[in-house]
C-alpha cells in the first residue's frame, strides 16, 4: 500500500490486481476493506480511468481475465503440482500480462514466511518470471526479499493499513520503508520518471517528506468508495476490544521469529482464513515489539496481541514457542537478497 502511493505520487501509474488471503492474514483486498465503504468491484473502464486520473487503483480478480489459469490452478490442487516452479511462474505472469502493464516489478519472497523457503528456489522462480515477461515484450525485473521474519511490525488487516499510513507519514518500520524504496526505485526507472536508481530513490523520499504520497492514498481510498478520513484519523479503522502483552521469559537477543507460525497465531485470533468460507475479523492481529537482532529484557513485551476475545492463551503459547531468544548477540537478516 505505501509502495503504490509513493510510486504514483512520482508520476508512474500503478494498476494492481489483488486477491483475498487464504492463510495467516487477509490479502490486499481484505486489508483495504477494513476501511469503511472501500470496494474493489470496478469495471475495467472505471479501473483504467482511475489509474489515469489519480495514478493508482486496485481491482479484484475478475472471472474473465485469465480463464485458462483458473482451470490450471484447480488442476494443480489435485495433482500435487502447486509447488511446481514453472507452473507458479506461468500462473503469476499470465495475470500480470493480461492486466496490461508495460513494466512489471516482482517482489519474490524467500524464507520461513514465504512460499519459496530457499534463496535458490526464489531465484529460479524470479528468473523464470522475468524470462516470461521479457519474452512477451514487458519490461520485467524481480527483487528477492527476505521473509524469514514478518515485514514491518503489524500482522493483521486494519493494523497493517495503519502501519502503511504511518509509513507514508515518514514514521513506519525501517524494513518496510527500505523495501518500498528498493522496489519503488526500480518501478520509477522502468516507468521512465528517473534515469538512475539513485534519482528515483530521492524522488520517492521527497513525496513522503512533502506529503504527496499520502495525498495519493487519500484520493485512491475516496475513489474506491472508502472513508479517506482514516488517513488522518486511523482510530476510525476497526479496533479490537482487548490488548495483551506477551512478555519475554528471559533477557537476551531475539534470534529467530518463525514468520509462518507467528502468522498462524494471528489467524487463530481471526486475522486470516483457515478455509475459503472463514470470515475475517479485520480488527485483530499482532504487533511485534522486537525484531531479530533486538535486545530484550525479561518481562519486556515481545508482541502485543489485539483480540476480540479474552481467551488468548493458545496464541500466547504459540508466540513464545516460535520467537526464539539467545544469550549471544544476533545480526538481523539481510532484507534484499538479490535483484
Amino acid at each position: 500500500l505505501p509502495l503504490a502511493a509513493m510510486v504514483a505520487a512520482v508520476g508512474v501509474p500503478v494498476a494492481k490486481m489483488s486477491g483475498r488471503g487464504l492463510g495467516h492474514t487477509g490479502g490486499t483486498i481484505d486489508k483495504l476493506e477494513s476501511i469503511e465503504g472501500f470496494h474493489v468491484e470496478l469495471s475495467s473502464e472505471d479501473f483504467a480511468k482511475q489509474v489515469n486520473e489519480i495514478g493508482m487503483a486496485v481491482i479484484g480478480q475478475s472471472g474473465n481475465l485469465t480463464p485458462a489459469d483458473k482451470k490450471l490452478y484447480a488442476l494443480r490442487d489435485v495433482t500435487a503440482t502447486v509447488s511446481s516452479i514453472p507452473l507458479i511462474a506461468s500462473s503469476i505472469m499470465s495475470k500480470k500480462i493480461a492486466a496490461g502493464s508495460n513494466a512489471i516489478v516482482l517482489d519474490v519472497k524467500t524464507g520461513d514466511g514465504a512460499f519459496m523457503k530457499t534463496v535458490d528456489d526464489a531465484r529460479n522462480l524470479a528468473q523464470a518470471m522475468v524470462k516470461i515477461g521479457n519474452a512477451v515484450g514487458r519490461n520485467t525485473m524481480a527483487i528477492i526479499s527476505d521473509m524469514s521474519q514478518p515485514l514491518g511490525y503489524a500482522i493483521g488487516n486494519a493494523l497493517e493499513v495503519k502501519e502503511a499510513i504511518d509509513t507514508l507519514k515518514g514514521h513506519g518500520p525501517e524494513d518496510l520503508m527500505e523495501l518500498c524504496l528498493t522496489l519503488g526505485s526500480q518501478m520509477v526507472v522502468l516507468g521512465g520518471k528517473a534515469s538512475t536508481i539513485e534519482e528515483a530513490r530521492t524522488k520517492l523520499k521527497e513525496v513522503v517528506t512533502n506529503g504527496a504520497a499520502l495525498e495519493v492514498l487519500k484520493k485512491f481510498i475516496a475513489a474506491q468508495g472508502g472513508d479517506a478520513s482514516v488517513v488522518d484519523n486511523p482510530e476510525k479503522l476497526p479496533q479490537a476490544k482487548y490488548t495483551f502483552e506477551v512478555p519475554a521469559k528471559e533477557t537476551g537477543y531475539v534470534a529467530k521469529i518463525e514468520a509462518e507460525d507467528i502468522g498462524t497465531a494471528a489467524m487463530l485470533l481471526g486475522a486470516g482464513r483457515a478455509t475459503k468460507e472463514s470470515t475475517i475479523d479485520l480488527a485483530v492481529g499482532l504487533v511485534l515489539r522486537k525484531k531479530v537482532g533486538d535486545q530484550v529484557q525479561e518481562g519486556e513485551s515481545l508482541v502485543t496481541i489485539y483480540a476480540n476475545s479474552e481467551d488468548v492463551q493458545n496464541v500466547m503459547d504459540k508466540i513464545h514457542k516460535h520467537i526464539h531468544l539467545s544469550k549471544e548477540q544476533v545480526t538481523a537478516p539481510k532484507l534484499i537478497e538479490d535483484i
